[in-house]
């Protein structure tokens, strides 16, 4: 089983930066200069992107009351709070609308490929600026429940049609050490050739064992599917498969509707 932690004596300071992330959930009131702010976005600008397209917008929240309101609607995230920055990174075909009615064309949005198209140009975009953030000694955590309530967001940010919330990070000098948690071994994940799951049980085994090492699941205990009476501690796949269980933020695909984006 190939060790990751191994790897990370064999690699250059870009690769051991990136396996040193950790989500920040506490942060000092210390300010992030603008200028600061400016240099991660722009970080974030230099990412890839479809055909150059760009399909992305950030919308920075600085101001407590915004930051107040933006916590009740992400389920009262006390770093929401904490950290003096928010970023609201969107997928955003807004202004390509824009630039086919000054070139004298109409934007074609009915169809998933551009909605994914600008989902996944946000989602690079934001790991670059990710970690452009953590080379500075900044922490960040990227915030899920924005999508909980995505038009009360989307009227809290007055974001336009063909703009939509993909995910929220928060920003700012973290006030404790993070938790560096493991991650699935390779065997999990890579694959050769073609999809092959023969070492799978394996790899996710040794990686329940691994995190419930960390102490994240406090020592928690659950039955042993298939067998009466038996109990063993909670671990990923357990939680994993608790939450892929439930159905989420079911409402998402008829607000995607109601911004313009396309599902066809």
């Amino acid at each position: 089983m190939a060790d990751q932690n191994e790897m990370v004596g064999m690699i250059t300071p870009t690769l051991e930066l990136i396996h040193q992330h950790a989500s920040v959930r506490r942060y000092k009131p210390d300010p992030v200069p603008q200028q600061t702010v400016e240099a991660i976005v722009a970080a974030g600008q230099r990412s890839s992107t479809s055909s150059n397209l760009q399909t992305y917008s950030v919308v920075a929240v600085l101001d407590e009351r915004r930051r107040m309101r933006m916590a009740e609607l992400c389920g009262n995230q006390r770093q929401i709070l904490e950290a003096p920055v928010f970023l609201a990174w969107c997928a955003d075909l807004s202004r390509l609308d824009r630039v086919c009615e000054l070139r004298g064309y109409k934007q074609e949005t009915a169809y998933f490929e551009s909605s994914l198209v600008a989902i996944v140009d946000a989602a690079i975009a934001m790991q670059n600026a990710a970690l452009a953030a953590e080379s500075l000694g900044l922490g960040i955590c990227y915030i899920g429940a924005i999508r909980n309530e995505p038009e009360e967001v989307i009227s809290l940010l007055e974001l336009p049609k063909l703009v939509l919330p993909v995910a929220g990070m928060t920003l700012g000098w973290p006030a404790t050490e993070p938790l560096i948690r493991p991650r699935l071994p390779l065997e999990a994940v890579l694959h050769w050739g073609r999809y092959d799951t023969s070492e799978e049980k394996e790899a996710l085994e040794a990686y329940d064992q691994a995190l419930i090492a960390t102490g994240i699941y406090e020592g928690r205990q659950v039955p042993v599917p298939g067998r009466d009476g038996e109990m063993e501690n909670y671990g990923w796949m357990e939680h994993s498969a608790r939450r892929a269980s439930k159905a989420l933020r079911t409402e998402l695909g008829t607000v995607l509707r109601r911004q313009g984006f396309g599902l066809k």
